[in-house]
């Protein structure tokens, strides 16, 4: 039977190569191939709808392209020219208007920026093969940068280049061809991009992100807490939906959800206005450079408290229906003496700060009212129907996972559960218990069956509703808290209540052997492979380090949010992985555009390396160059097969056979 198997790929494989020569030539190919230099890799997390830092971060290339200007430059060129080809390259419509309005001789700076961009192509272009970098190149210019980039200075054709960027020029074509090199050499800097999850909430551009991203060559997404409730809202789960909402109101983020996509709030602020007067603990958290009316702060702050009770009552529900969950202890309405206005927690009584409840039934709590009920079910219809949020949850889902093993390494956005002693945390899904990887993989799969389940019964509230637990559960490898305090902070003084209990996967990643124990969970290498983290902010500015465990983890949430950043001390943390290094970047806040744009402000990331590889990796060394070894191994199969004439090849011409 496997020899018929064999034979029948070999039959197959000979379609595509009919001949010993073009076997011969794939062979050649591709085992040259494996000799180039592994592509780079650029690692990014926690963005939070910050478009603006995401978008200079991801236009920089967390300083690559800065690199390669200083390979090639540092001793020709002054800082200002250099800072100037930096930003050109990265904002470069916005930067050739300013340019324009600057520079006296437009048409000689053409030349010499053409000329420099050609070389900083060439360098990047490199270590790529020159099929593949021609699929990179943009239509309109394909022939001219590829004969530019292959000019090797013979004296016969230096002419000849010569006249090819003059005529750029003359033909009133160098503003084109500048944007258009600028995007492919963008393009090849970073050959792939790992968003080591939550791209949303906080900030006001999330859709804008993903937009972005699907734009993009070649990525994968590692889905964060953040992320899985909003499309655990796009499944239509209520409680996810109401969650999205408290969230929003207590950052004044309305944008993403009326403008970016389309969510009719009218309802629920219709309600909120005729049901509950303004609060001081629901007005929304603003930062520095944001200025709001008071009477807008006061719609909000209602429109907060109405959506946060719904979102109590809405979790409770679901704590009540999954006893799987193990979150009893959250079920605080029950918990309310509504008419002294005291909650008791752990045998003690707290005093809460806002005793205004119009809509909780003392007896049974969890309870929507009809009104909530209805503005809820307005808001799940707003979320299931627009059409961009969609398209944007159905990409998440198509390149996102729980977690990823990319090139001997493991990415994911949270934690592995794990218990005190140091063994990987049990948990109970649908009555079968999972740990490990083996739990990371089930919540993947109710993930999934959450969106894309066509059944409506239960099963399909089970799965929305472990999206919800994905987002805060106790045991959650997504959240990594013991509690979510959501309630306690607006409702009790007593911060002490306030506390959420990390993990002990954070106290036990300190240790190498605890990380090396982690990647043996998922078969790789612990002498060469690393975990890539997000989620946690590292306190930098109280001297925390994203290294843990010997250089063996690295937690890459640096504060690119506005919202973290007095927490972290810096505006985020990136990951460079090239074919000789790992470079940790530290980034400074660089959220005025049109700063850097007129006045070259090249602000060049701090860089740690912290990992020097003994040798240079190569493509034969990742997960593209295990694919084409085995391909190598059916491709020498077939020559050989082709010598010995079992089976037979085609050797009429290819122009004969296509006509």
């Amino acid at each position: 039977m496997e020899s018929v198997k064999n034979r029948k790929y070999l039959e197959l494989l000979s379609q595509i190569y009919p001949n010993v020569q073009s076997v011969a030539t794939e062979i050649i190919n591709l085992k040259a191939i494996l000799e180039l230099p592994k592509g780079t890799e650029h690692f990014i997390s926690d963005i939070h709808g910050e478009y603006n830092a995401f978008n200079h971060i991801l236009s920089t290339a967390s300083g690559v392209i800065r690199e390669k200007i200083e390979m090639l430059y540092s001793n020709s060129l002054c800082l200002e020219d250099r800072n100037e080809l930096a930003v050109l390259i990265y904002y470069t419509e916005a930067k050739l208007e300013n340019i324009k309005k600057t520079k006296k001789n437009i048409d000689d700076w053409y030349k010499i920026t053409l000329i420099r961009l050609i070389e900083i192509s060439k360098l990047i272009a490199s270590k790529y093969t020159r099929s593949k970098v021609r699929k990179a190149m943009p239509k309109e210019f394909t022939y001219v940068i590829d004969e530019l980039l292959h000019n090797n200075e013979v004296e016969n054709k230096h002419l000849y280049y010569e006249r090819i960027i003059k005529t750029i020029i003359d033909v009133g074509r160098a503003e084109a061809f500048i944007v258009e090199i600028s995007k492919f050499i963008k393009c090849l800097a970073v050959d792939h991009l790992h968003i080591v999850g939550d791209i949303f909430d906080r900030g006001t551009s999330a859709d804008k992100i993903i937009e972005r991203l699907m734009n993009y060559h070649s990525l994968d997404i590692q889905w964060g807490n953040h992320d899985i409730l909003w499309m655990g809202a796009a499944s239509g789960s209520a409680v996810c939906i109401a969650t999205i909402l408290n969230i929003s109101m207590q950052y004044n983020n309305l944008e993403v959800l009326e403008c970016g996509y389309g969510i009719n709030l009218r309802p629920l602020a219709i309600f909120a206005q005729e049901t509950y007067g303004s609060s001081e603990y629901f007005a929304p958290k603003l930062l520095e450079d944001i200025k709001v009316k008071q009477k807008e702060i006061s719609l909000i702050s209602k429109i907060h408290k109405a959506i946060a009770i719904i979102q109590f009552k809405l979790e409770g529900q679901a704590i009540l229906r999954n006893k799987e969950f193990e979150m009893e202890e959250r079920l605080l309405l029950s918990k309310i003496d509504y008419d002294k206005g005291i909650i008791k927690i752990d045998n003690k009584e707290y005093k809460l700060t806002d005793n205004f409840f119009p809509t909780i039934d003392k007896d049974n709590p969890y309870k929507l009212t009809e009104d909530e009920e209805e503005v809820m079910n307005q808001l799940i219809k707003s979320f299931k129907k627009s059409e961009k949020l969609q398209n944007h949850i159905k990409f998440l889902y198509t390149k996102g996972s729980l977690y990823k093993k990319y090139n001997s390494n493991l990415l994911y956005h949270g934690c592995i559960p794990t218990n005190p002693d140091g063994s990987f945390t049990e948990i109970s899904i649908d009555g079968n218990v999972y740990s490990g990887r083996e739990l990371l993989k089930q919540c993947e799969v109710m993930a999934r069956k959450s969106y894309f389940s066509k059944d409506t019964s239960k099963n399909k509230q089970k799965g929305q509703d472990y999206m919800w637990y994905l987002w805060c559960g106790k045991k959650s490898p997504l959240f990594g808290r013991n509690k979510m305090t959501t309630f306690e902070r607006y409702f009790i003084a007593d911060k002490q209540l306030w506390k959420e209990e990390k993990d002990s996967y954070y106290q036990y990643i300190n240790s190498k052997e605890f990380c090396n124990k982690i990647l043996e969970e998922f078969d790789l290498d612990n002498e060469t492979s690393h975990i890539i983290n997000g989620h946690m902010p590292v306190k930098t500015k109280d001297g925390e380090s994203p290294i843990k465990g010997e250089g063996k983890l690295i937690i890459i949430d640096g504060g690119i949010c506005k919202a973290y950043r007095k927490t972290t001390g810096i505006a985020g943390y990136t990951l460079i992985f090239n074919s000789r290094k790992m470079r940790l970047i530290s980034h400074k806040a660089m959220d005025n555009i049109s700063e850097i744009i007129e006045e070259n402000k090249d602000v060049v990331p701090n860089s740690n390396v912290f990992e020097i590889q003994p040798e240079r990796i190569k493509v034969g060394h990742t997960d593209i160059g295990t694919e084409i070894k085995e391909k190598l191994k059916g491709l020498e199969i077939l020559l050989s097969a082709y010598n010995s004439g079992t089976i037979v090849q085609n050797v009429v011409p290819k122009y004969i056979r296509n006509n």
